[in-house]
C-alpha cells in the first residue's frame, strides 16, 4: 500500500472527480478550496474507500410501535433511520442534504421532533415530523439558534432554548410545536440556560445555566407565573444532568459537589438537602436516565475512558442486574414510556457503533444494528493499551497507544484531542485504523492536563496562565517515544482539531526541531482574535476556560503565547484544514496563521470547505481530507 502511494503521488490519476479553477494560487474543485495539495491518486481513493465507508448508528429514541429511531448515513451525511425489529431493515425517514439531529419522539404520539442547520453553521432549527403524512413542519424562528428539545410528559408541549446571532444570552420558547400560534416566551435568559427536564404534572421547567466544565446553576421555572427559583443558591459546582422525581418535590442530579468525581445525588427541593444517591466510584458518572416511576436509575460510569453501565434502585441503592456489554462507550441511555426497556449506544475499538436494549424483567440484551464496517475484518483492528507517561513536574499523563505492526521503529503521529474540557476515549475510529493497518504508523492519543475524566483537579491543570503547560506535556510524550525502540522519534507528526489545532501549532512552535510536520483542523491560532471573533453565544463560555482577553495581563499573555505571533518559530510542514462556515472557530483564525507561517518563509499545505463548519460533516469532503492527510503523512513521514 505505501509503495502503491509514493509511486503514484508523482502526478497521476484522478482529483476526485471533481472540475477545477485556479486562481492566486488556490485551487478550487467543488465546494474545496486548496493551496498546495497535490493530485489524489486513485490507489489512494480506492483503499480508503474501505475506512471511510464504515458508519455507525446512533440509538435515538423507541418508535410507538416497539421499534426504534436511530440516526446512521447511507448518503452524505447522516439522517433519521426506522428499524421495526432487531436486526431488521433500516427505513430512512428524513432525506436532507445537511445532518440531521436524533429523533425525539412526542409521548404519546407518532410525531418526532429533530434539528438540522446549514453548512454547519450550528443554527439549528426544530422541526416536527408527523409519520402519517410525512410533512416536515418548522416551529423554530429563522436565523435563530436553538436546542435542547424537551417533550413535557403528556406530549402536550415542548421546551427549548433559542438564542440570535451574536448574542450570549438564550431565552426559553413553550410550545405545541403543531400549533404555531402556541408559542410563547415562557423565560428571557441570561447567559446560555437550557431547558433539562419537566416536572411531571407540566407545570415546571429545570433549567440549566452553563458557565464552563466546572460550573453550572440549576434553576426551576414556574412556566405560568415565569418565577425562577435557584436550586442549592450557595454551592459552586458542576452539573452534568438532572431530572425531576416523579412527585417533583426533589431532583437527582449529576454533580461533582463535595468530591472530585461527578456523581448522582438527590436534593429536595424544599431546603436544598442532599443525599448521595451512587456510591463513590472514583470516577465520573457520565450519563443517566430515570425511570418514570422513579423506581429505577440507570446510569452511565467513564471508568478510565471505558463505559460501565450500572442499574440501582435510588431510593434503597440497591443494584440490579446489568448487561454483559463488550469494553466500549455507552450513550444516550434511556427508558422506554413503560420502564420496561432500556435503550442505548454502544461503540468499541472493534465496532463502530450499534443501537442496543436491555429489558430489564428479563435480562435479555438485544442488538438492533449491525453497522458496516466497508468489508474490513475488524479483528485485525488495533485495541490501545492505556498507557502513562510522566510530564515536566512529575505529573503522570494518561493516553491511549496504537502500536503499528512489526518490529518498527514505526512513525507516530500525536492524536490530540480538543475541548481541552473533552477527554480521548477508546470508540471506533477507522480513521486511525487506516493509519496504523495501511500506512504503519504507531497512534498515541495523549489525555494532557485540562481533560475532562481524572477530576476536578486535573480538569483545571491548563487554566489561565498554566495554558502552554499542556503544550510541555506533549513535549514530555516526545521524551517518551524517543525511550521506546519500536518507535521512530525522527518521524513524529502532531494531530488535532479545534483546542487540539492549537496544540498542534503550540507544539509546532516549541517541538519543530523534533517534529516532522503537523496538521491544524480548524484550530485556534490567536487566542485574542479567537474569542474577538467567535459567534457571541460561546464568548463568555470560553472566556471562563481561555481567560478574559479584555484584562490587560491577560490581554499580553494571551498574544504573548499565541501561535500566530510566533509562526517564525514554525519550520517543519504544516497542513491547515478549515470549514468556512464555522461558528466556533472562525475561517480567520486558519487564514492569519496560513498567512503568517507565509512571510516567515514556510509553505503550508491549505484546506478550506465552503460548505462546513467547525470540521467535516459530509462525506465527499472528509473522504477528500483523509486522502489528502494520507498524501501529507507519505510526504513528511518518508513513509515507503
Amino acid at each position: 500500500m505505501r509503495q502503491l502511494i509514493a509511486s503514484a503521488c508523482i502526478m497521476a490519476l484522478c482529483t476526485v472527480g471533481l472540475s477545477a479553477a485556479q486562481q492566486d494560487g488556490r485551487v478550487t474543485q467543488g465546494n474545496l478550496v486548496m493551496e498546495n495539495i497535490p493530485d489524489i491518486p486513485a490507489s489512494v481513493q480506492e483503499r480508503l474507500q474501505q475506512y471511510a465507508n464504515t458508519r455507525s448508528a446512533g440509538f435515538s429514541d423507541f418508535a410507538p410501535d416497539g421499534g426504534v429511531y436511530i440516526t446512521t448515513r447511507f448518503g452524505e451525511t447522516s439522517q433519521i433511520h426506522h428499524v421495526a425489529d432487531p436486526m431488521g431493515m433500516r427505513r430512512q425517514v428524513t432525506f436532507f442534504s445537511e445532518r440531521t439531529g436524533g429523533a425525539n419522539v412526542r409521548p404519546g404520539g407518532s410525531q418526532f421532533v429533530f434539528t438540522k442547520d446549514i453548512g454547519g453553521d450550528e443554527f439549528f432549527q426544530g422541526y416536527l415530523f408527523d409519520p402519517e403524512t410525512a410533512q416536515y413542519t418548522r416551529f423554530t424562528e429563522a436565523e435563530t439558534r436553538n436546542g435542547g428539545l424537551n417533550w413535557s410528559d403528556d406530549g402536550a408541549q415542548i421546551a427549548w432554548y433559542r438564542q440570535v446571532d451574536g448574542d450570549p444570552d438564550s431565552d426559553i420558547l413553550v410550545a405545541d410545536p403543531s400549533d404555531p400560534a402556541s408559542l410563547r416566551v415562557a423565560l428571557e435568559g441570561e447567559g446560555l440556560m437550557i431547558p433539562v427536564d419537566w416536572s411531571a404534572d407540566g407545570r415546571q421547567l429545570l433549567i440549566l445555566r452553563y458557565y464552563s466544565i466546572t460550573h453550572a446553576d440549576l434553576y426551576v421555572l414556574d412556566v405560568e407565573s415565569g418565577a425562577l427559583t435557584e436550586v442549592n443558591p450557595d454551592a459552586d459546582v458542576a452539573y452534568g444532568g438532572a431530572v425531576f422525581t416523579p412527585d417533583g418535590d426533589s431532583l437527582y442530579v449529576i454533580t461533582d459537589q463535595g468530591g472530585e468525581f461527578r456523581r448522582v445525588v438527590e436534593i429536595d427541593l424544599a431546603d436544598n438537602a442532599m443525599r448521595q444517591v451512587t456510591p463513590e466510584h472514583g470516577w465520573d458518572v457520565s450519563g443517566m436516565d430515570l425511570s418514570s416511576d422513579g423506581e429505577t436509575l440507570a446510569y452511565v460510569l467513564n471508568s478510565g475512558g471505558n463505559s460501565e453501565l450500572h442499574i440501582i434502585n435510588p431510593l434503597s441503592g440497591e443494584t440490579r442486574p446489568t448487561p454483559d456489554l463488550p469494553l466500549g462507550l455507552i450513550g444516550g441511555v434511556q427508558f422506554d414510556s413503560n420502564d420496561a426497556r432500556l435503550g442505548f449506544s454502544h461503540v468499541s475499538a472493534q465496532s463502530p457503533g450499534d443501537a442496543w436494549t436491555y429489558t430489564l424483567e428479563t435480562g435479555e440484551l438485544t442488538r438492533w444494528t449491525q453497522s458496516e464496517v466497508g468489508g474490513l475484518d475488524t479483528d485485525s483492528f488495533v485495541t490501545p493499551e492505556l498507557i502513562e507517561f510522566t510530564s515536566f513536574d512529575g505529573l503522570q499523563i494518561p493516553a491511549f497507544y496504537y502500536a503499528a505492526p512489526g518490529e518498527g521503529p514505526s512513525p507516530v503521529i500525536i492524536d490530540i484531542h480538543g475541548g481541552p474540557e473533552s477527554q480521548e476515549r477508546p470508540g471506533f475510529s477507522s480513521t486511525i485504523q487506516y493509519w496504523v493497518n495501511e500506512l504503519g504508523v504507531s497512534v498515541i492519543a495523549p489525555n494532557v492536563r485540562g481533560s475532562s475524566g481524572y477530576g476536578n483537579a486535573y480538569v483545571a491543570l491548563d487554566n489561565g496562565m498554566n495554558r502552554e503547560d499542556s503544550v510541555r506535556d506533549i513535549g514530555a510524550l516526545l521524551d517518551w517515544v524517543a525511550e521506546q525502540p519500536e518507535l521512530d522519534e525522527d518521524r513524529v507528526v502532531v494531530y488535532g482539531g479545534s483546542y487540539g489545532g492549537y496544540m498542534v501549532l503550540a507544539s509546532m512552535v516549541h517541538y519543530s526541531d523534533r517534529l516532522a510536520g503537523g496538521v491544524d483542523i480548524v484550530g485556534i491560532s490567536n487566542f485574542v482574535t479567537f474569542l474577538e471573533n467567535t459567534n457571541g453565544y460561546r464568548r463568555d463560555l470560553r472566556r471562563a476556560e481561555y481567560g478574559d482577553e479584555r484584562d490587560p495581563d491577560m490581554y499580553a499573555f494571551l498574544q504573548e503565547i499565541s501561535p500566530a505571533n510566533q509562526a517564525d518559530r514554525i519550520t517543519a510542514p504544516l497542513f491547515i484544514i478549515q470549514g468556512a462556515n464555522d461558528p466556533r472557530v472562525p475561517a480567520s483564525e486558519a487564514e492569519q496563521i496560513l498567512s503568517a507561517v507565509r512571510e516567515a518563509g514556510g509553505d503550508p499545505w491549505y484546506l478550506l470547505a465552503m460548505d462546513e463548519g467547525h470540521g467535516f460533516r459530509k462525506k465527499s469532503n472528509r473522504d477528500f481530507q483523509r486522502a489528502a492527510e494520507t498524501l501529507f503523512f507519505t510526504d513528511v513521514l518518508e513513509l515507503d
